[in-house]
Order: C-alpha cells, then sequence, then structure tokens
C-alpha cells in the first residue's frame, strides 16, 4: 500500500514543482517588464515572428474551421428545423471559443516550438554563457521582448481569425447553402455583443503569454546535446498547448458563469 501511494504521490508532486518554477519564472518576466533595459531589436524582431509571420497559418485554419463550423451547424439544425440560427452560431463559436483557442494552440504549435528550440539551441552552444559573461541579462534579452511580443500581438492576430472564421461561414453559408448575403451579414453583426470581442481579445491576450512563456521556460531549462533541445521543445508545446485549454476554461468560467 505505501508502495502504491509513493508511485501515485511522485508525478504529483513533480507537477505542483514543475507549476512553482513556472509561476516564479513568470512572475521574475513580470517584474521585468517594468525595470530598463528594454532591447528594442529583440522586441521588434519578436513582433515580426510571433505576429506576421502567423498570419497565414492562422488564416488557412480559420477560414476552414469557420466554413466547416457552418456546415455542421446547418446539418444539426435541420433536425430541429433550426436552419436559421447557422450565422448566429457561427459568430459567437468563433468569438467566444474557436477563434482564441485555434490561434492559441497554433501560436503553441508555431512559435513556442520556435522559441523553444532557439534558447536550447543558445544553451547549448553557450551563447547564454556568453550574454552572462558580457553583463546581459539573459532573462532581459531573450524573454521579456519575446513574452511583451506574444501578449500583444496574439490578440490581434485572434481578431484577425475571428473575421476570418466569420467570413469561412459566410462564404459556405451563402455560396452553398442558400442564405443571403445581406440578411447573414447584418444578423451576425446585431448578435455579437462588445463582451464577446472583449473576451476574445482577452483570452488572446493571455494564450500569448502562456505560449511565448513557456516556450522561454522549456529553452532555458533544456538539457544539454541534441536531446536536450528535442525534449525542450517537445515538452513546450505539450505544456503550452494544455495550459492554453485550462485557462480557456478557467477564462470562459469567469466571463460567462450566468
Amino acid at each position: 500500500m505505501t508502495g502504491a501511494l509513493a508511485a501515485l504521490g511522485r508525478p504529483v508532486l513533480a507537477a505542483f514543482a514543475a507549476f512553482g518554477r513556472v509561476a516564479i519564472y513568470a512572475a521574475q518576466t513580470i517584474s521585468h517588464l517594468v525595470r530598463p533595459p528594454f532591447y528594442t531589436r529583440e522586441f521588434l524582431s519578436a513582433l515580426l515572428h510571433v505576429g506576421w509571420l502567423s498570419l497565414p497559418v492562422v488564416g488557412l485554419t480559420a477560414i476552414f474551421t469557420g466554413g466547416a463550423l457552418a456546415l455542421q451547424i446547418y446539418a444539426g439544425g435541420q433536425r430541429f428545423n433550426a436552419e436559421a440560427v447557422v450565422p448566429q452560431i457561427v459568430a459567437i463559436g468563433m468569438v467566444r471559443e474557436l477563434g482564441p483557442v485555434l490561434v492559441g494552440l497554433m501560436i503553441a504549435a508555431r512559435v513556442t516550438s520556435s522559441i523553444a528550440a532557439e534558447i536550447a539551441t543558445m544553451k547549448v552552444t553557450e551563447q547564454i554563457d556568453a550574454l552572462v559573461t558580457l553583463s546581459t541579462n539573459p532573462m532581459k534579452y531573450l524573454t521579456v521582448p519575446r513574452v511583451l511580443a506574444g501578449t500583444l500581438t496574439v490578440p490581434l492576430l485572434v481578431a484577425v481569425g475571428d473575421v476570418i472564421g466569420i467570413m469561412g461561414g459566410f462564404l459556405v453559408a451563402t455560396g452553398q447553402l442558400g442564405f443571403n448575403k445581406a440578411t447573414y451579414i447584418q444578423t451576425t453583426l446585431d448578435f455579437l455583443e462588445s463582451a464577446d470581442v472583449i473576451s476574445s481579445l482577452a483570452k488572446g491576450a493571455v494564450f500569448g503569454f502562456i505560449a511565448t512563456l513557456i516556450g522561454c521556460y522549456h529553452g532555458m531549462a533544456s538539457g544539454r546535446g541534441a536531446m536536450g533541445v528535442g525534449g525542450a521543445t517537445k515538452t513546450a508545446v505539450a505544456a503550452a498547448s494544455i495550459l492554453i485549454l485550462a485557462a480557456n476554461f478557467l477564462l470562459t468560467s469567469v466571463m460567462f458563469t450566468p
């Protein structure tokens, strides 16, 4: 019995310890955000990498998801003679849930993995040690610009993804399902509320913070050698994806609980 309890407790304690280390790293990152020096070039480079270069994957993901969502809602609505709800459900589904979550997961797949691999490689090749030798704080130089860029740009990506996803539903509904174009657009605009948009952007900021922070943390905590870089990248993507989904549930519970 004691051995079974110990086997059960070890991973639980390890999970709490890992969560504590990430929380401490996040607190240190936030504290460095408001203290100089600021590395503008690194920040602008991170803006380009996290934001602009992520637009294609975000746009393609959103438009296909919006189109598929419209088809599924129409097929389900036919069972209850409620096909007319397609514009409303596509809009609320994309803005409140699918838009932020899908963008967050795409950022985790593309940006978190890239950041973790880049920083882990710098650690393996002793570039981080060189920064310390040159009296440069690695957290200020590597973590803060990337986390700030992710927090600021992912909400914009979410907004773009929401619009493109709704457009995907619009194209399928009007081109394949026979909806009137003007009526579809007006119904969408009438149904969405400002709280829906604000919640979507707030989720984007949280997801961007999580994705970039986890990538930096696991890159910094990487083991030595090629296996260490691969392990850090794999763990970072898995951890960021799980935390994004968990954060989405918590945020939805707080924002939309009756």
